[in-house]
């Protein structure tokens, strides 16, 4: 089973989430729902026999800016946007009402949430700076958000590299050079190593990474343009960069890696998502097969993040 949801960027320095975000385990997903102006939280159960959403609305309805981010414990983080600050609470259900739990504010002019933390009680954020990008701890720290780094250059992205949550890889740009992908150690102060470096001169992305296997979903502009391309952690061995992957008129992206292949990247099975013409559909591939399976989207499917149970 695969669960798809979608993020969208906003105009003020903000990521809102128009879809799902799932906890790393896939116990939890939250989203903002709702229609017009009238927006809502909304926590999904997703680890019964049957997935249900229970509403979290409070006295005011939410701004289309608003971030959520569920954690393992069933709580639901809202990231608000007021008068130049990025206000953080956790939201709850309490009987027929939604208790919140103020944890403080962060100012800064852009701030995005990573993806939930593997360890589903931490919850961080960047917010890019002049020069550098700050890391910030905003939920699961002892006195509200907490800095926990500062890594040098423009970074975006972030995907986890571990099961703990101490290992975060950032695509960092550098005075305007080239972006690389990096690892970020943040059981070391936010202590930096590279991780990606097709050429010299390419931008290489990391995209996803699935850690029992060590396999690693890429984009890079080294073969002369931008190609979806996969690789494995620690290894020595080239970047790949599968013809099957590359779809004339099409746009393709990889949301969801299959756990557990321990130490066999080449048997796990890539989620991706295909947007064409025709509008978004599913494909399956595994490195091993060399073959892109491309299947119907299911009806009413919200594409883009995923998670393979």
């Amino acid at each position: 089973m695969t669960v798809c949801a979608i993020e969208a960027a906003t105009e003020d320095g903000a990521v809102g989430s128009t879809g799902f975000t799932m906890t790393a385990d896939g116990t939890y997903a939250a989203r903002l729902a709702g229609d017009g102006e009238a927006l809502f939280p909304e926590r999904w159960t997703l680890d019964g026999p049957e997935p249900y959403a229970v509403p979290l609305p409070l006295d005011q309805p939410e701004e289309r800016d608003a971030d959520v981010l569920p954690l393992t414990d069933g709580r639901v983080l809202i990231r608000r946007r007021v008068e130049g600050r990025h206000v953080f609470s956790l939201l709850y259900p309490t009987g027929p009402g939604t208790g919140e739990l103020p944890l403080g504010a962060i100012e800064s002019a852009r701030l995005t949430l990573l993806p939930p933390s593997p360890d589903g009680v931490s919850a961080y954020a960047l917010a890019p700076g002049e020069g550098s990008t700050a890391i910030w701890l905003v939920a699961g720290g002892a006195f509200g958000p907490e800095h926990v780094a500062e890594v040098p250059g423009h970074c975006s992205g972030g995907v986890w590299l571990d099961r703990t949550g101490r290992m975060l890889a950032l695509d960092r740009q550098l005075d305007g050079g080239p972006v690389k992908a990096v690892a970020v150690d943040l059981g070391r102060g936010g202590e930096v190593t590279p991780l990606l470096q097709i050429t010299e001169e390419s931008d290489d992305r990391l995209l996803l990474a699935e850690p029992d296997s060590g396999l690693l979903l890429i984009r890079s502009n080294a073969p002369g343009h931008d190609r979806l391309g996969w690789g494995v952690l620690s290894s020595l061995r080239p970047v790949r960069f599968p013809e099957c992957l590359r779809l004339a008129d099409c746009a393709v992206t990889p949301f969801a890696v299959q756990p557990g292949q321990m130490l066999t990247p080449e048997s796990c099975a890539v989620a991706l998502r295909i947007d064409g013409a025709a509008g978004s559909w599913l494909g399956v591939w595994r490195p091993a097969g060399r073959r892109l399976h491309q299947l119907a989207a299911p009806e009413g499917w919200l594409a883009g993040a995923g998670l393979w149970s």
